[in-house]
C-alpha cells in the first residue's frame, strides 16, 4: 500500500528537518507535521546543553592562569637543565573543557524532542564558525554558542551578527583582539617605541602590531553579504579600521564589566566608507553600524537564506526556497523566525524524495537516536573523527560543507559501516524488532527492497547495521 502524503510529510519533518528521528516521534508528527515543527520555533532561542555552563569569563581566567603556570615551569626547566612538556597540560585543559562542552551538545542533539530546534540553532552555530584548531579558542568554543549563538537563533540577524562578531571566540580566531589602526594612538607609541629601540640596537618584540584583516574579510564574505556581495578589497580594509579597538579583556582589565573591551587608543580614528556608505561615528559604534547595515542588505538575504536552503533542501537548492526565505527576511527585517516558518511553508522544502547526504555528525546523532541511546564519554565521540568531522574543529572559516561531496568517499562509507555494526551490537539483544525499528526510524521513507534486507539478515545485529547503512538512513 503506498504511503500517504501525510505519513510522508511525517518522517520528512523528523528526519530532514530535525535530526533524525527516537522510536514513536514520527508517530507523534504525523498529526499536523507544519505545526509540528513550528511549535519548535520560540523566542527564548535554543535550548542550552546541559552540563557546568561555564562562561566565557571563567574560561579566559582559567586559561590565562594556565599559560602563566607553564612560563613558570619553563623558567624553572631551564634553570634545572630540563625540558617542560607545555603541550601535554595543554591538551589535557583542552580535552576536559572542549571534551565535555561537545559531550553535552551530542546528548542533547540525541535526546531532544525539539529536533528542528536543534538542527536550526546548528546551522547557525557553523556559519558563524568558530573552530577549536586554535589552542586559545578552544576552551571557548562551547560557551560562544551558548553565549552569542543559541540565545539568538529565531531573534533578529542583526542581534544574532552582533553577538557573533563581538564575542571573545570570534575576536581570538580571527585574529581580531591584537589589530591596532594604523594612525591609533597606540601605533603612535609603539612607533616611537620602535625607533628608541632601533637607536638603541635592541631587537623588535616578537609579535607585530599593526591592522588585520581577518574579521573584516569573513563577516562580509562569511556572514554577510558574501564573497559576490559587492564589496571590494578597499572595503575589507576600511572595515577593519572601523573594527579596530574591540578587544578581549586581560589581566588589566580586572574591573570589566564584560569579557569584550574597547580599546580607544587601538581605534582608528576618522570616517570611513564601506560599500559606496560613509560612516562618522566615533570609537565603537563605528563598527556596530556597518555591522547594522550589513544585516540589512538584501544581498545578506540572499546569501544567507541560499545557504539554509542548501542547509535544508538539497545541495543544489530550489530558486523558489530562496526566493521565500528572502522575502520572509526582508520583510520582516531580518526576523529568523519567520525564516524558519517561511523555510516550513515551503513546498519544495517537503519533496519525497531524500535530497542531502548526512554529515557525519548528523548521521553519528540519528544512529543514537534510532536506538534510544545516547554516548556515555568522550570515548565514544571518537569516531567523528574517524569520519572525518571532529568535534568544534572546522577546518576553516566558512565551517563544516553541507554538500554530500566531502562525505560520500568509498573510504568514508566502509568508516560508516564499521560504525554501525558496532552501534548494532552495542544496542544489544533488547533492541527492539529491528523492522519495527526500520518502521519508526524512517517511516513511509523506507523502502521495499531495504525492509526486505532488514528482514533476511542473519542476525539481529546484523539487521540494525542494515538499517543505518540504507540509502534511507544515510540521506535525509
Amino acid at each position: 500500500m503506498a504511503a500517504s502524503q501525510n505519513d510522508l510529510n511525517a518522517a520528512i519533518a523528523v528526519t530532514r528537518f530535525g535530526l533524525g528521528a527516537r522510536p514513536g516521534e514520527i508517530a507523534q508528527a504525523s498529526h499536523k507535521p507544519r505545526d509540528y515543527l513550528k511549535d519548535q520555533i520560540r523566542s527564548e532561542g535554543a535550548d542550552l546543553p546541559q552540563g557546568d555552563q561555564e562562561t566565557t569569563a571563567h574560561r579566559l581566567v582559567e586559561f590565562r592562569a594556565y599559560r602563566q603556570t607553564i612560563a613558570r615551569a619553563k623558567t624553572t626547566a631551564a634553570m634545572a637543565d630540563a625540558a617542560p612538556d607545555p603541550a601535554k597540560g595543554a591538551q589535557n585543559l583542552i580535552r576536559e573543557n572542549t571534551g565535555g562542552d561537545s559531550l553535552a551538545r551530542t546528548r542533547l542533539a540525541t535526546t531532544t524532542d525539539a529536533g528542528f530546534r536543534e538542527r536550526w540553532a546548528l546551522f547557525w552555530a557553523n556559519h558563524f564558525t568558530v573552530s577549536a584548531t586554535k589552542v586559545q579558542v578552544a576552551t571557548l568554543v562551547g560557551p560562544y554558542e551558548a553565549e552569542a549563538i543559541r540565545p539568538h537563533v529565531f531573534g533578529r540577524f542583526a542581534d544574532l551578527l552582533t553577538a557573533a562578531e563581538t564575542h571573545p571566540a570570534m575576536l581570538l580566531y580571527l585574529d581580531q583582539a591584537q589589530s591596532m589602526g594604523p594612525k591609533s594612538q597606540a601605533a603612535q607609541a609603539a612607533a616611537r617605541g620602535a625607533l628608541r629601540r632601533a637607536q638603541a640596537d635592541i631587537p623588535p618584540p616578537r609579535r607585530g602590531t599593526g591592522l588585520n584583516e581577518n574579521l573584516a574579510r569573513e563577516i562580509l564574505e562569511l556572514h554577510t553579504v558574501g564573497i559576490d556581495g559587492g564589496y571590494s578589497q578597499a572595503d575589507v580594509t576600511e572595515f577593519a579600521r572601523a573594527l579596530t579597538g574591540l578587544s578581549v579583556a586581560g589581566p588589566r582589565d580586572f574591573d570589566a564589566a564584560s569579557p569584550v573591551v574597547f580599546r580607544e587608543i587601538a581605534h582608528e580614528p576618522g570616517h570611513r566608507t564601506v560599500m559606496g556608505a560613509r560612516y562618522g561615528q566615533a570609537g565603537k559604534a563605528q563598527a556596530g553600524a556597518i555591522l547594522s547595515d550589513l544585516a540589512a542588505k538584501p544581498q545578506t538575504a540572499r546569501f544567507v537564506c541560499t545557504k539554509i536552503a542548501r542547509h535544508f533542501v538539497a545541495d543544489d537548492p530550489p530558486a523558489a526556497v530562496v526566493s521565500a526565505l528572502t522575502s520572509a527576511w526582508m520583510a520582516s527585517g531580518g526576523d529568523l523566525a519567520k525564516v524558519a516558518e517561511a523555510l516550513i511553508d515551503a513546498p519544495e522544502a517537503w519533496r519525497p524524495d531524500v535530497a542531502k547526504f548526512k554529515t557525519p555528525y548528523e548521521f553519528v546523532i540519528s544512529s543514537y537516536r534510532a536506538l534510544g541511546m545516547q554516548p556515555r564519554g568522550l570515548g565514544q565521540l571518537a569516531i567523528l573523527t574517524t569520519l572525518g568531522q571532529r568535534p568544534f574543529a572546522a577546518p576553516s572559516p566558512k565551517g563544516w560543507p553541507d554538500e554530500a561531496g566531502p562525505w560520500i568517499s568509498s573510504d568514508a562509507l566502509v568508516k560508516r559501516m564499521q560504525f554501525a555494526q558496532a552501534m548494532a551490537v552495542a544496542a544489544g539483544p533488547n533492541v527492539q524488532d529491528p523492522v519495527v525499528l526500520a518502521r519508526e526510524t524512517l517511516g513511509a521513507h523506507l523502502s521495499a527492497r531495504s525492509a526486505t534486507a532488514i528482514i533476511r539478515a542473519e542476525s539481529r545485529a546484523e539487521a540494525v547495521a542494515i538499517l543505518l547503512m540504507t540509502p534511507e538512513f544515510q540521506r535525509r
